[in-house]
């Protein structure tokens, strides 16, 4: 990977937004490229956790197994999403697992080689925790906003963050719609419906089960 283009994986990432450019570089030194196919685990539960994950292209799930052995979703990430911010301080392993749900650039970032940099860097250190605070702040506002809003909304904003993370206007979905109206607190025939009010309004178009084409990608952010 290009000195470049690691260091934009790394601006990627909240935390590491508001760095200077001197410590940008410093960090996107210890990056490392990963392609992934479909299918394919970032991680898995119960393994070491000891790497900053950082999507750069495509899209994962991030699922746990509830109690009765069942895989449950929690989150879905896009480029620009990482996972594993956490480990880059602490030790522990893995709570959920990471798969592909469409083939991947991934970035990562050791827990070890990010240490060594903090402790012969303090000053990033200091920015890195001055970040962190912000993030925090940053996500209540997330998870306030996303309480509140309605399945409509809420459908219209993956179907515009799925386009953007394949590239591309027509695409599969990459979730069942059982799995995607779980994700979204929703039932399947909501969605289904949802879908084809989205589609008599001209914003997308449906075809087979799974496909659809993102025709007004303005008119989704507005139903958003």
């Amino acid at each position: 990977m290009h000195q470049h283009e690691a260091e934009d994986c790394v601006r990627l990432v909240p935390i590491f937004q508001t760095l200077g450019e001197a410590d940008i570089a410093a960090i996107a030194q210890l990056v490392r490229d990963h392609q992934l196919k479909a299918g394919e685990f970032l991680f898995t539960e119960g393994t070491a956790a000891d790497r900053l994950y950082i999507l750069a292209h495509g899209q994962a799930k991030i699922t746990q197994s509830t109690a009765a052995g069942r895989e449950q979703l929690l989150r879905v990430l896009g480029p620009g999403d990482f996972d594993g911010e956490g480990v880059l301080f602490t030790k522990g392993e893995h709570t959920t697992t990471s798969t592909a749900l469409t083939p991947l650039s991934v970035c990562t970032i050791s827990q070890q080689d990010f240490q060594a940099l903090l402790k012969s860097t303090p000053a990033l250190a200091l920015n890195v925790l001055n970040a962190l605070g912000q993030r925090v702040v940053a996500l209540e506002a997330q998870t306030t906003a996303q309480a509140v809003a309605s399945v409509g909304e809420r459908l219209a904003n993956y179907l515009v963050e799925t386009s953007a993370a394949l590239g591309q206007t027509s695409f599969e979905l990459p979730l069942k719609k059982k799995d995607l109206a779980q994700y979204l607190g929703t039932t399947p025939e909501t969605i289904s419906r949802k879908l084809a009010h989205f589609a008599a309004a001209g914003l997308i178009k449906q075809s087979g089960r799974q496909h659809i084409e993102v025709i007004d990608a303005d008119g989704l952010t507005l139903e958003a």
